[in-house]
């Protein structure tokens, strides 16, 4: 079978999937979420003019000179505004927030001042609206502020409760189960028997996904019987996952049985095998409603594949637009060989270089090796039939997260 694109594959990881339809949220739950509708003000901020300093709220006419002393009417505090007027000659003892009194127009600040608690001299003159926050200086009432299509920021999130929202409309989280399959593996903490290895891949998936905002059903270990693997894919169903997401067990081997348990249920197979390194044997499909993604039990392989293909696919549920990680530019740390017909998806670590980012692939970069994953900072990417190259050429990376 031909080795499918890189490319062609995620188009086809991404052919189908749309959108999640939309639900109210609180905003306490809304960080990272996608909005379903432009959100406009239902308030003015402020709502009246308001003074920006503690000080004395005056006519600016009156303050033209000084010294001058005015007669003190009143306090206004945030919150607590004053009923009364400002009259020629008057003042009122003002502090941050607290509503402009009326008849006044200017706010002299408490440094420049001195009272008895009955008068209030001021020192130095202030111009008209001065110290002041004027109303609607921020947003006015039917204003939007936020539009559909926005991934919301802690800062849209203070914007949205200063317009008057407790809950906004964003698309739902993709549900996203994930399966490790093989019996071979066990839980960590156990004693592994001769043959036995530690089940790590999951721990990977799941924090990737829900790093992305996916909701994430653990599924466990399934072991090599078609009937447990049928059983762990029923209750991704039953569940209600927009993703599956299974390890291991993947290719076509006399024990690989996830292909066999999906093709049971009804999987319409999109692909397997990608010219991809690591990673060649992942699968594609979809089970009814649920998108299916079959990566390799090597640990490397199965992160890499989740990296390319199921980031972009929860995103693109989840309503984003920056679906697609964005290659940067960066220079090799050392020379490579020519690479053959798969694109090579490298292990590096970046540092910061005399001539910018220097991204340096590890000399270890079997798929089963999970310390330098866990050592690199970025993949550098080397297309099919790629020359041999330079320490300090050019080349192409994507970052990988924390």
């Amino acid at each position: 079978m031909t080795l499918m694109p890189v490319a062609e594959a995620l188009q086809r990881v991404l052919a189908d999937a749309k959108p999640l339809p939309a639900e109210m949220v609180p905003l306490a739950d809304a960080l990272g979420r996608v909005l379903t509708e432009d959100v406009a003000a239902l308030r003015t901020q402020p709502p009246a003019a308001v003074s920006a300093m503690d000080g004395y709220g005056v006519r600016a006419s009156d303050v033209a000179q000084a010294p001058v002393t005015l007669k003190l009417i009143g306090e206004v505090a945030a919150g607590h505004p004053f009923e009364g007027e400002v009259g020629p000659g008057e003042a009122a003892r003002i502090f941050t927030g607290g509503v402009m009194p009326k008849g006044s127009d200017t706010v002299v600040i408490q440094e420049l001042t001195s009272s008895d608690g009955k008068i209030v001299t001021v020192q130095k003159t202030t111009a008209k609206g001065r110290n002041v926050r004027a109303q609607g200086i921020d947003f006015a009432q039917g204003q939007v502020l936020l539009r559909k299509g926005a991934r919301l920021s802690d800062r849209d999130l203070m914007l949205a409760a200063a317009m008057n929202y407790p809950r906004l409309s964003v698309h739902r989280r993709p549900k996203t189960a994930v399966l490790g399959t093989g019996d071979e593996l066990v839980p960590p903490g156990s004693k592994p028997n001769s043959g036995e290895i530690v089940y790590s891949n999951g721990f990977a998936l799941t924090a990737l996904a829900r790093s992305e905002g996916a909701i994430v059903l653990d599924l466990g270990i399934a072991h090599d019987r078609i009937e447990d693997i049928i059983a762990a894919v029923r209750r991704a169903r039953d569940w209600g996952a927009d993703i599956l997401v299974t390890s291991g067990g993947a290719s076509v081997g006399e024990h690989d049985l996830v292909q066999r348990a999906l093709a049971s249920e009804g999987l319409d197979l999109s692909f397997w095998r990608v010219a991809l390194r690591p990673g060649r044997p992942m699968m594609h499909g979809r089970l009814g409603g649920m998108q299916v993604l079959g990566v390799p039990g090597n640990p490397v392989s199965s992160y890499v594949c989740a990296f390319l293909f199921l980031v972009p696919l929860i995103r693109r549920l989840s309503g984003r637009q920056d679906i697609e990680h964005v290659p940067t530019r960066a220079r090799l740390g050392r020379e490579l060989p020519a690479n053959d017909e798969r694109a090579d998806y490298m292990r590096a670590t970046l540092e910061h270089g005399p001539d910018g980012p220097l991204a340096t692939p590890l000399h270890d970069q079997d798929s089963s090796l999970m310390a330098p994953l866990a050592k690199a900072a970025c993949l550098v990417i080397r297309a099919p039939g790629a020359p041999a190259a330079a320490a300090g050429s050019d080349c192409v990376i994507l970052k990988l997260g924390l």
